[in-house]
């Protein structure tokens, strides 16, 4: 939401972001009361103070917070739930690759099993691309999905085998021979009829392989295909997002104001000094940088590190 917070307009988005957090903190600062009565005393004062929209003097005296089920949008809570559960796989796929979070992707595959599912992902799309820091999110259909992402199905052995007794093996080698389409329709309707038996999607383990180029991963109906191929632009902006962490690391170093404009110099010799320039609107935006000089040497300097390479560079107030 930071930049929700920081655009120049006061427009109604972020007039909304900011009642939205307002109203969050006054409700956790009442939950929390009882167990940390001092800090969520401060905490309701400060924000009451600003807007005068309680007369009482402490957390205290207020009333403990009930909730208002009317207000809950569920189908937002659909979208929001759907949003979480894809950021999350997309970051485990990030961490089995051992590919940092700064470092920008091209794209995200996701196959929808219906309209509905289709529907909540694209109204949550931008924001599940800056989470996860990718440029595309692409929805597939369960036919396209079938020839790019290769799943493989085998039995539950602990919730079938109470249950089947002597059908087990014969509903297990049907299970494991589903063909592509089969596996799809289970995913999609939750259920199937094998040798009179009802089977679910919990009396079985759906798993994906990877395709070239690409890593895979499911859970439940959800399946998330991550591209993984860096060209020299993606590697470039990488190295620029980890360049801004440095610089506002410095910042915070230096006690600077968040307003504070500044001047950052770097020497000549360093290796991303191309991929620096290449992206130096961008970086200058996000650390309120008004000049980037490069300069043959510095004396007063602070040494960084990117990708185990160290470099010097100096940051200085305007």
């Amino acid at each position: 939401c930071r930049r929700r917070f920081w655009k120049g307009d006061y427009s109604d988005d972020k007039i909304s972001a900011y009642q939205t957090l307002y109203t969050c903190l006054e409700t956790v600062a009442k939950l929390s009361a009882p167990i940390a009565p001092f800090f969520m005393d401060q905490l309701y004062q400060d924000l009451n103070a600003v807007t005068g929209k309680e007369k009482f003097e402490s957390v205290h005296l207020t009333d403990f917070p009930v909730a208002d089920e009317n207000l809950i949008d569920q189908d937002l809570v659909e979208k929001t739930h759907l949003a979480q559960n894809i950021t999350s796989m997309v970051f485990s796929l990030r961490k089995k690759e051992n590919i940092k979070v700064r470092q920008p992707l091209q794209k995200v595959l996701i196959p929808v099993l219906d309209k509905k599912t289709e529907e909540q992902i694209l109204a949550v799309s931008e924001l599940i691309k800056q989470e996860v820091n990718v440029k595309e999110l692409q929805l597939i259909n369960a036919e396209e999905a079938s020839h790019l992402i290769v799943k493989q199905i085998k039995p539950n052995f602990k919730t079938l085998g109470s249950r089947l007794g002597k059908d087990m093996k014969v509903v297990g080698n049907e299970i494991a021979n589903f063909t592509p389409e089969q596996i799809s329709s289970l995913e999609k309707e939750g259920k199937v009829e094998i040798q009179g038996h009802e089977i679910t999607t919990a009396d079985v383990e759906i798993s994906t392989k990877d395709i070239p180029g690409w890593t895979v991963t499911s859970d439940g109906k959800t399946t998330v295909a991550l591209d993984l191929t860096l060209t020299e632009e993606l590697k470039s902006e990488g190295v620029s997002r980890e360049f801004i962490n440095r610089i506002q690391n410095i910042r915070k170093e230096k006690d600077f104001e968040l307003t504070d404009r500044i001047i950052i110099s770097i020497e000549e010799t360093s290796p991303f000094i191309n991929d620096i320039r290449k992206n130096e609107t961008y970086i200058s935006d996000e650390v309120l940088s008004d000049k980037l000089d490069v300069v043959s040497s510095l004396s007063n300097f602070n040494e960084i590190e990117i990708d185990e390479v160290k470099f010097k560079i100096n940051v200085e107030k305007i």
